[in-house]
């Protein structure tokens, strides 16, 4: 099977990289020529763990993948087709700005030469892909093609493990054709017995949105808790473990810390709760969810700044600028916004990330970017640990405590042991501690 992908975002590009892995013949497609020239030349737009070598590997080894920025020369021989564009968020409407999804549609409609499926891989809010089948039927007889929804649940930091090893695929189709076509894509997953899912093409697209929102309400739900915790003498940490042993629970995503960001949490909850209200649902869970999320950012830093007795002129470090570890995306980042926020307090913040500072710089922002976490502590009031990366995990805090006449840290992310560092004479906060 040959596979055309749109987009070389960060779905596009790491679908199109693992479908190359499984053996396929691969093209991504991107209307941006710089970036399809230097994907060709094996350099990502973006820090995700071992895609560099799959790009290496199939680019110049294998010749299984490539990039190009003709969508008609790409598309006209394909077996299947990838829609992977983004779906961001409306700036007035909290509904997800399917734009890119519908020009992508019209231009697949002018370049049909045979039977193809059309896959929906962004995130897309339930009817999208229906009104995918509209626009190309328009063109195309629908004997030509078919539609399928085939949601991506990849993680960032962890994409290719997640393609290569998930925990489901979900398949939503309208007929036994695309569905067979669509399981034989998948074959390779069947050897690590991965369950396939094969459901309606309105069932797939909830799918997506159902499972995100329900993990955000998870992450809202124990910061919550931790909240309690604090006022109550109790440990946040202890709370979550007792409940995730219950398998019920389950013991993912009851993480206390600073809320959720990135590029899929937020916006998706935003689409699912827009979604339900067009039908006339009122999701008050999950807006409560969102909600709380939102103002947990302003509570934690009016906290720190409580605490610490922070002023105009105050220095701050800052440990941690992605929304998570093992990537460079600032995307709706928690420790951005707490960032935002002391710096609107006339707060000078040093700060060091592993991978996100050249993104961070984009941001309006003013940073000192340090070149490591001990330059970033040094002369500094306050210590922040934003970003939960493994190289914050064992700082020597005896090193930096020489540094540092003022010696508070607000451990966001808990990863370190409260009563170590008391111990050595620093004044620390966790969250739900």
């Amino acid at each position: 099977m040959k596979l055309a992908i749109i987009g070389t975002g960060y779905v596009g590009l790491i679908t199109g990289a693992c479908f190359a892995e499984f053996g396929y013949q691969t093209v991504c497609i991107d209307k941006d020529e710089i970036r399809v020239n230097d994907l060709n030349n094996s350099k990502c737009p973006f820090y995700e763990p071992g895609i560099d070598n799959l790009l290496h590997k199939h680019l110049h080894k294998t010749k299984l993948l490539s990039f190009s920025s003709s969508l008609s020369q790409s598309v006209n021989d394909a077996d299947i087709i990838f829609i992977t564009v983004g779906t961001p968020t409306k700036r007035i409407e909290n509904e997800a700005d399917l734009s890119y999804v519908w020009n992508a549609a019209e231009e697949i409609s002018n370049n049909i030469n045979k039977y193809c499926i059309v896959v929906t891989k962004s995130t897309v809010p339930v009817g999208t892909t229906r009104e995918i089948k509209n626009i190309i039927s328009k063109k195309i007889n629908e004997k030509n093609f078919d539609v399928v929804s085939n949601p991506e649940f990849l993680r960032e930091g962890s994409a290719i493990n997640d393609f290569m090893r998930p925990d489901r695929v979900i398949i939503g189709c309208e007929n036994k054709k695309s569905e067979d076509i669509m399981k034989e894509l998948y074959r390779p997953l069947y050897l690590i017995e991965t369950p396939i899912i094969s459901t309606t093409i309105e069932s797939s697209e909830v799918i997506k949105y159902a499972s995100n929102s329900f993990l955000a309400t998870k992450i809202s739900f124990i910061n919550q808790v931790a909240d309690l915790c604090e006022k109550v003498g109790a440990d946040v940490q202890d709370v979550a473990k007792g409940m995730g042993i219950d398998k019920r629970i389950g013991n993912k995503f009851l993480h206390a810390g600073p809320g959720y960001g990135g590029s899929c949490f937020p916006k998706d909850v935003k689409a699912f709760i827009s979604t339900a209200e067009k039908n006339d649902i009122n999701f008050s869970i999950l807006t409560a969810a969102d909600k709380f999320n939102e103002e947990r950012i302003i509570k934690i830093t009016n906290n720190i700044i409580s605490k610490a007795n922070l002023a105009k002129g105050s220095q701050v470090s800052l440990l941690g600028l992605s929304f998570k570890p093992n990537t460079d995306d600032i995307r709706d980042s928690t420790s951005l916004k707490i960032a935002k926020l002391l710096q609107n307090k006339g707060i000078t913040i040093k700060s060091y990330d592993p991978e996100a500072m050249d993104n961070a710089k984009k941001e309006n922002i003013e940073l000192i970017l340090c070149s490591n976490a001990y330059e970033a502590c040094e002369d500094t009031k306050v210590i922040i640990i934003g970003t939960e990366w493994n190289e914050f995990r064992a700082l020597d805090f005896l090193k930096i405590k020489s540094a540092n006449r003022n010696r508070v840290i607000f451990d966001l992310r808990n990863i370190y042991n409260a009563k170590e560092l008391r111990d050595i004479g620093f004044q620390y906060f966790g969250t739900g501690t």
